[in-house]
């Protein structure tokens, strides 16, 4: 009994040895990998690129006035449509004390010349009216005396434009009264009432009175990098985006790129302008921050596979066709056009095929 008892706890502690051997040994053999089996699929890819840049009009006038003064009254104010001849402020001229006394002084002499011709015409009338003088005579005097008054007008008005920058003839028309050039928006008037402007000449470009642009002709003003501006041609669609109004999208139209490149931040860069379309019932503001996307490269209705599943080496490409089952065989495969999430497979392989894709990581 004994011995069958010892036969017996000997006999355990070798199954129990010999299962534990079992356990550990299957534990230890490395698991078979799974991988996604990913179908190749019919699609199309772009490769674009995206630039930053603003939205700006593209006529933009800043408004100086014709003569200097000091500003006596603004009209309107940022944010105002106007059109072309409205007046936007009023010009108050301080004259030049040499110009003043010299346009005063042609005033006296016009009015002792008129004083005097009025005199010689209304004595050469009176002997006229008693048939002492020719006719041919008193209209030379009467010819003096309109030649002495137009001197006298001239002299008047000289003397008003000197003082006050406009004339009685001329108040419609007058430098004093600042006018729009163009029918637009008034984006800005920096000027205030007081300020003294000077008009523009050969030494000074002149006081801004307002800048006014056409807010109907909206243009983007961007950069791209030279590495990709050869791509770039006259005609190309892009697609703007403006952050302020909540990533809205707008169409535009490239319609230059700049022949000269521009250094900035030590790379050379091209500026670009496309001009954008804006539906009537949207409205943009000058200045606006923009992306704008230019579609460079595309592949319409091609097949296509997750980059990620490409081995490159060299100039060589190669994908695993198969399924988990069987296995997956190593087969090239020639690429096209790839935008970094999939790529164009022109030959190789077909949707029938399924690849290798990321490898299956099961939970324990």
């Amino acid at each position: 009994m004994k011995k069958f008892k010892r036969i017996l706890a000997i006999s355990a502690v070798a199954i129990l040895f010999l299962g534990t051997f079992l356990y550990l040994w299957v534990r230890s053999r490395p698991e078979k990998e799974k991988f996604e089996e990913v179908v190749p699929a019919v699609s199309d890819i772009y490769r674009s690129t995206i630039m930053t840049g603003k939205i700006i009009p593209r006529n933009e006038i800043n408004i100086k006035p014709q003569i200097s003064g000091i500003i006596s009254e603004i009209l309107k104010e940022a944010g105002d449509k106007v059109s072309e001849g409205d007046v936007i402020a009023k010009v108050k001229v301080i004259p030049e004390m040499s110009s003043l006394s010299a346009a005063q002084s042609r005033v006296r002499l016009a009015e002792l010349n008129l004083e005097q011709a009025q005199t010689d015409f209304d004595r050469e009338k009176a002997l006229y009216e008693k048939k002492l003088v020719s006719e041919e005579e008193f209209d030379q005097f009467r010819q003096m005396l309109a030649q002495a008054k137009e001197e006298m007008n001239a002299a008047t008005e000289s003397l008003e434009v000197v003082r006050d920058g406009v004339s009685k003839s001329n108040a419609k028309s007058s430098s004093t009264l600042i006018r729009s050039t163009i029918t637009g928006i008034i984006l800005d008037i920096p000027v205030k009432v007081g300020n003294s402007v000077i008009q523009s000449n050969t030494f000074n470009d002149g006081t801004t009175i307002a800048t006014v642009a056409d807010m109907n002709d909206l243009i983007f003003d961007g950069m791209v990098d030279e590495t990709e501006v050869g791509k770039l041609y006259n005609g190309m669609s892009v697609n703007i985006t403006i952050g302020a109004l909540e990533s809205m999208n707008f169409d535009a139209v490239l319609e230059f790129i700049s022949p000269k490149a521009t250094e900035v931040n030590g790379a050379n860069q091209f500026e670009i302008k496309a001009a954008v379309t804006i539906p009537e019932d949207k409205q943009i503001r000058s200045g606006y921050s923009a992306n704008a996307e230019l579609i460079l490269e595309k592949a319409e209705n091609v097949l296509t596979i997750p980059e990620g599943s490409v081995e490159f080496a060299g100039d060589s490409c190669f994908v695993y066709v198969g399924d988990n089952k069987s296995g997956f065989t190593k087969t090239p495969i020639e690429t096209g056009l790839g935008d970094g999430i999939k790529i164009e497979v022109k030959s190789g392989i077909t949707t029938e095929n399924k690849i290798r894709g990321n490898k299956i990581i099961e939970k324990k």
